[in-house]
């Protein structure tokens, strides 16, 4: 199964499609907190489905149990805590929130994690696919669009 993830933040509307539709990417996962920040430009809930549809045939879900808590978040974002701590607090919410049962694994394949963070090194989507590989044993090949 392959599995891709993105992030919008300092890509242009064409870029950032464009590395959708040469993926052959069936569906963005959003797996952001907050889907309709004025902050996201094309990438705010209602513009992001029409342009999925219309420019890349491809389906939006917004998947909101695969975010962190506001609280977790804004700490990071403030630096009250390290991204150690982070990924740590952010792991063992998804364990209590138990996504390995709740989601479908056909859902990945050829889906798209989407957050806001350019790069997968400290962003949740990253933890997320590895977090899924781990516990179900399987062979997601997940790929980081940049």
């Amino acid at each position: 199964m392959e599995t891709y993830t993105v992030g919008f933040t300092q890509k242009s509307a064409e870029r950032f499609f464009d590395l959708l539709k040469s993926n052959d990417i069936a569906r963005v996962i959003d797996v952001r907190l907050n889907n309709i920040s004025q902050l996201s430009g094309f990438a705010k809930r209602d513009d992001l489905k029409f342009f999925l549809r219309a420019l890349c045939d491809a389906d939006y879900i917004h998947l909101k149990e695969l975010a962190p808590t506001k609280d977790i978040l804004d700490a990071y974002k403030k630096k009250i805590i390290t991204w150690e701590a982070y990924e740590d607090k952010f792991l063992n919410l998804i364990s209590q929130r138990n996504i390995e049962r709740s989601i479908d694994k056909p859902l990945l394949d050829r889906g798209c994690l989407l957050c806001s963070e350019q790069k997968p090194h400290h962003c949740h989507r990253r933890l997320v696919v590895e977090y899924l590989n781990q516990y179900w044993g399987s062979n997601i090949e997940v790929v980081h669009l940049i």
